[in-house]
């Protein structure tokens, strides 16, 4: 890969910190206990937290194979993958195929999909509501559009304006299909957020938008009418982009607020039936 650098093993880099931490267990023994139950990948992964941290590794950078890694840390290949299988799922790595130069697993940063997945699980759980999701949307992307409509007016914020614009013109293409919709919504709504430069912000944002896709596009077929309900979310998000471009952080912050209450009232309409359906399905098998 371009720009690759040529690292030196892992296991050399790993140090003690400055000072120590307080353990919350106190005898050699009971600590070597709790080692014990930790899995035998955890030192791969300190290592990676460790170098990360401390710039030694880099988002394009390259880990070593499975073999290397093995040999270096002591443990089997099957532990490795394991190792490797959470940072690609917490999305700090994604695996190449093949062999040769290419191969291997490679740093990237994609925090949202992580979150988002997460999110989606335990929704799913029905530990998370989607009630609560829906509140923390409206207390985040509400400050995000205020925050938007105070620098829209910034040179720099041209293009992630005129990106918004043209999801908002893709929304109302008549043959944009369901799918495609709901991408260009949620789009939409992350590049106005994006604006007031909170990179955490964002992320949370959109690993909530990520958490509810779902969610959303299994209650839209009982809708009474979703064309007519596409010309309203439309409406009301041009009211928002009208709102950031205008500078106006308390009208925008509202008109953001009112869209996410107004849409999930309606989904949870779509989503009753849906259970309701589901129910009757599962009573004829």
């Amino acid at each position: 890969m371009p720009g690759s650098r040529s690292l030196p093993p892992l296991s050399q880099l790993r140090c003690e910190p400055a000072s120590p931490i307080p353990s919350l267990v106190t005898s050699q023994s009971e600590r070597q206990r709790v080692k014990e139950k930790e899995p035998t990948y955890t030192a791969l992964l300190e290592s990676i937290e460790h170098r990360l941290r401390h710039g030694q590794l880099r988002v394009g950078d390259r880990l070593p194979g499975e073999r290397s890694l093995a040999e270096e840390y002591g443990i089997s290949r099957a532990s490795v993958r394991e190792a490797l299988r959470v940072l690609s799922a917490v999305g700090l790595i994604r695996s190449g195929v093949g062999s040769g130069p290419k191969a291997g697993a490679v740093v990237v940063s994609e925090p949202s999909d992580a979150l988002g997945w997460a999110l989606r699980m335990h929704i799913a759980t029905r530990t998370l509501p989607v009630a609560d999701i829906v509140s923390t949307r409206v207390l985040l992307e509400g400050e995000a559009a205020a925050r938007a409509a105070d620098v829209a007016h910034q040179p720099e914020h041209v293009a992630s304006l005129a990106t918004a614009r043209s999801y908002l013109e893709e929304m109302d293409h008549a043959d944009i299909s369901d799918d495609r919709f709901h991408f260009c919504d949620t789009r939409f709504h992350y590049e106005i957020s994006s604006l007031g430069g909170n990179i955490v912000m964002d992320t949370v944002i959109d690993s909530l938008h990520l958490a509810t896709v779902g969610y959303v596009q299994e209650a839209v077929p009982y809708l009474n009418d979703w064309e007519a309900t596409k010309r309203e979310l439309q409406d009301q998000h041009r009211a928002i982009y009208a709102a950031v471009i205008a500078g106006d952080a308390e009208r925008a912050q509202r008109t953001v607020a009112e869209h996410i209450r107004w849409f999930y009232a309606l989904s949870e309409i779509g989503a009753a039936h849906y259970e309701y359906h589901q129910k009757v399905r599962d009573t004829q098998v």
